[in-house]
């Protein structure tokens, strides 16, 4: 790295640092709303622009690309298919929340089942973050940061020592943001960096098809669609298929609603919104965001793919295999092909702006992670007189801790064979439980808390056998990992629905309005929604077999043929959904 590049990556961090301390430095820290909610004044697109920051980090980018490196386009349904989870979330789950008036998720359930199971869930959700979500950004941060830079060469030391030396410093930086400054801090430096990542990460496939296509882009793009087409094809087919088609609708659609609509560190930005309206806005914002996304998460790895075949980049040789094959190192794929693509002049501000997604996902976890232990097992089950000021000192202390623990944790990753499917296989342990309680309480009146109680660790034990002790292997037949979390849903929701006709609560729930929130819907909402579903189908018809992938000529033609068709289903369902919304509005005045 040149003094260029040192001086843009200290200049860029500097400045966020400074913006986030100015932006902050009037706001009560003190009480928990201030402090783990930010007052609950965040705009739409600081809400957008921290849900995508906290969910984009160096495990996305390293992780997502690494597996496009090695299994082609179908991985891209992890950032796709969140675009239906986040419609999930904009109608059905943030309205119920905010007119709670909650801070953490596990409130929701306390209200809806009792104080018991709020305690049960976070735990859950603190070996969620804990063991399967902070270290993993810290190690994905690391080696991205790590290779960018070459600190190894850049100190002389080893690429273990170096391995240890960014990790500590990423843990210490992110952990100060996320203590000291609270969510509000957390989500201006999201804001601030998300420009540049932006910038910075849609340059990255640019800059790539232009070196592979030899100083052309149209060339790279032509090699991408002549040479190995297959690994272009959105859809998994195949038996060797990372992501086969079938399961975007099992597992692979249920974690993403867990994660885009349950999990706390994700939707604790949207509480912190000034109202229902915004925090829609701010939602359905960030799906755009990740279908967009799929050209820097994914693309790269593709690209990075062709560029070793032709030998311009050399992805090392992780292990021999018991069959005798190289097993690359997946996971250095996209921080080689960066180094490769990348002048001088520009590493300093893309490594300053990917440092700080790493920080975001860090600090934002950190965050999430004190307000679950102050909110929901401190101030319950510690010192249930303790006040506000010395509830948020507790998270403050727990989240330094946590700092330290994830800091030990995160170089032992380095052994896994892929980082992102396994960071996603490890938290699926906890998330379709904790999903299957939440979407009970929400549409079942008279489940009661007892078949929680019974289906949580059912269907924990369940995936754990199944897919870490017996191979996802159900002794009569053997399926993917994801169709495995997806029958773990359909038994845990079995438990439940069984106990709640044996054992039906005696009075209906009803939820109340806590009146903290306008909860008036955003009017575009549907209209912004059904917008994300056609964009999504957009997104899989073009690379596909009807689309651009071996077309050759007529891959254009495609292209305008599935735009049209799309832009006719749009306004189809627009016109429908007007009718729809007419209609009901007419029944109600009919009703009064």
């Amino acid at each position: 790295m040149d003094i260029t590049a040192i001086v843009t990556f200290i200049g860029f961090n500097t400045l966020v640092a400074v913006l986030s301390w100015w932006k902050t430095r009037h706001d009560d820290m003190g009480h928990s709303t201030g402090y783990f909610l930010a007052g609950r004044s965040l705009p739409w697109f600081v809400i957008a622009s921290s849900l995508y920051m906290t969910n984009i980090s160096a495990e996305q980018m390293t992780g997502l690309n690494g597996n496009a490196f090695a299994s082609g386009a179908c991985v891209m349904a992890w950032e796709t298919i969140s675009a239906i989870a986040v419609v999930v979330m904009a109608l059905v789950f943030l309205p119920r929340y905010l007119k709670s008036g909650i801070a953490t998720v596990p409130q929701f359930l306390d209200l809806r089942f009792g104080r018991t199971m709020r305690m049960v869930v976070s735990f859950l959700f603190l070996y969620g973050l804990i063991v399967a979500f902070l270290p993993f950004v810290l190690y994905a941060g690391a080696i991205t940061l790590g290779q960018m830079a070459d600190v190894s060469g850049l100190l002389g030391v080893s690429d273990r020592a170096a391995l240890w030396i960014m990790v500590i410093a990423l843990g210490v930086i992110g952990g100060c943001y996320a203590v000291f400054g609270g969510l509000k801090a957390v989500a201006v430096s999201d804001t601030i960096y998300g420009v540049g990542l932006m910038l910075g990460g849609f340059l990255i496939p640019v800059l790539g098809l232009y070196k592979l296509g030899g100083n052309s882009v149209s060339a790279g793009w032509l090699i991408l669609l002549e040479n190995a087409p297959e690994r272009m094809q959105a859809v998994g087919v195949g038996s060797s298929a990372d992501i086969p088609w079938h399961t975007l609708f099992t597992g692979m659609l249920i974690i993403n609603i867990f994660y885009w609509c349950t999990n706390q560190v994700i939707v604790q930005r949207a509480f912190g919104a000034k109202n229902l309206a915004e925090g829609q806005k701010g939602v359905l914002f960030s799906g755009l965001l990740k279908l967009l996304g799929v050209a820097m998460l994914v693309l790269p790895g593709i690209i990075a793919w062709h560029l070793h075949q032709r030998g311009m980049i050399t992805v090392p040789v992780k292990e021999i295999s018991s069959s005798g094959e190289a097993v690359l190192a997946r996971d250095l794929a996209y921080p080689l092909l960066v180094r490769y693509v990348l002048p001088p002049w520009l590493t300093g501000f893309f490594g300053a702006a990917m440092f700080g997604a790493i920080l975001s996902s860090f600090n934002g976890g950190l965050n999430s992670l004190s307000t679950l232990f102050s909110l929901d097992i401190y101030k319950p089950l510690i010192r249930k007189n303790a006040g506000d000021s010395e509830v948020v000192f507790a998270g403050k202390i727990f989240g330094a801790v946590l700092m330290v623990v994830s800091i030990c944790i995160a170089p032992a990753i380095g052994n896994a064979p892929g980082l992102y499917t396994l960071m996603r296989m490890a938290i699926a342990v906890i998330n379709v439980p904790i999903l299957a309680v939440i979407l009970m309480g929400m549409f079942s009146r008279r489940a009661p808390a007892l078949g929680g109680y019974i289906a949580l660790p059912a269907g924990v034990l369940f995936f754990s056998y199944f897919n870490f002790i017996r191979g996802n292997d159900f002794f009569f037949f053997k399926l993917h990992w994801l169709h495995t979390a997806g029958l773990n849903l359909l038994f845990m929701m079995g438990i439940m629905v069984a106990v709640r006709y044996l054992k039906p609560l005696k009075e209906r729930y009803i939820q109340a309005d806590s009146g903290q929130v306008d909860i008036t819907n955003w009017k575009y909402a549907r209209h912004a929604s059904w917008a994300l579903l056609v964009l999504l189908m957009i997104l899989y018809a073009v690379f596909s077999r009807i689309g651009v992938i071996g077309a050759g000529k007529d891959s254009f033609r495609n292209v305008l043929f599935i735009l049209a068709a799309a832009t006719g289903l749009f306004f189809s369902g627009v016109f429908l959904m007007n009718r729809f919304c007419r209609t009901q509005k007419v029944s109600e005045l009919e009703e009064l």
